[in-house]
């Protein structure tokens, strides 16, 4: 069952204080299942200047890394349980800045962002980056697909755009009117629950290593990437998504029947509240 109700697919939520020119545009994201970097590219590519792209599953890295008062902070990350991934933390926790302009984005798959976009935007500006937007953004569940299913789509990225093209006129428009930017959630931050359900590789599996290198928790031994070690995967597809076999699957008698009563969950959000979670723009 694929849910095609959608009514305005990002929150957003902006402020600005002085006018700033743009310097090197840090595009930032942690992208298992490849839709948080549709997002962060769709928005990154709108603005000019140079691009310094950071895929956060591809290059792993906590060197310290300071960014100018000129430069502009693109971050986006998935929703994992309501909360930020936890490989991303200390990655994002290496950068600095010097009340550098920043825009935060949280991409979920239509349950909930819950703590996500808040926590990421603490973050952010415990680490001396000022948030002048914030977007919560729709895409495909990157474990139950049907849900959500081919979003960000075309209407999707046509209002990214528009997010987008706000967010730089607010970079550029000079208002000397902060206030601080309120977004959904709640601290302390919602507690990280462990899907229980972890990927293995099937008979198809021709060993080439390639889930066990990009795995960002090592979860996969490169020896027998067959296996995974259920105790350290988060679940976060990464494996599934990369696997040149179409290998690596979620064990289908707990998945069939999980994947029905999620679906089933979403589908009572929409019921009752007539969308999904997607109907408030912020501005």
């Amino acid at each position: 069952m694929t849910h095609s109700h959608k009514s305005i697919t990002l929150n957003i939520y902006s402020k600005m204080e002085r006018e700033i020119q743009m310097g090197k545009i840090w595009c930032i994201y942690f992208s298992p299942s490849g839709t948080t970097k549709v997002v962060m590219e769709r928005i990154a590519a709108k603005m000019d200047g140079e691009k310094h792209t950071w895929d956060l599953l591809k290059e792993p890295d906590v060197t310290p890394k300071t960014l100018q008062p000129e430069d502009v902070l693109l971050v986006g990350v998935p929703v994992f349980s309501g909360r930020i991934p936890t490989p991303c933390i200390p990655m994002l926790q290496s950068l600095k800045g010097a009340q550098t302009p920043a825009i935060a984005v949280a991409v979920y798959g239509n349950r909930d962002y819950d703590d996500a976009l808040l926590e990421l935007k603490n973050m952010l500006e415990e680490q001396a980056f000022l948030v002048i937007g914030a977007a919560a953004v729709v895409a495909q569940h990157s474990i139950f697909t049907k849900v959500a299913a081919g979003r960000p789509d075309a209407e999707d990225l046509e209002k990214l755009d528009l997010f987008s093209a706000e967010c730089i006129e607010r970079l550029q428009s000079g208002r000397m009117n902060w206030k601080e930017l309120q977004v959904k959630g709640n601290k302390p931050y919602r507690e990280i629950s462990n899907v229980p359900m972890k990927p293995s590789a099937d008979t198809t599996c021709t060993s080439c290593g390639l889930c066990a290198r990009l795995c960002p928790v090592h979860a996969i031994d490169p020896a027998n990437p067959r296996k995974t070690d259920q105790t350290r995967c988060i679940s976060c597809t990464a494996c599934i998504a990369a696997c040149p076999q179409g290998a690596r699957h979620f064990p289908k008698l707990m998945f069939v029947p999980a994947s029905v009563a999620f679906e089933k969950s979403v589908q009572s959000v929409v019921n009752q509240n007539g969308s999904y979670k997607e109907k408030s723009l912020y501005a």
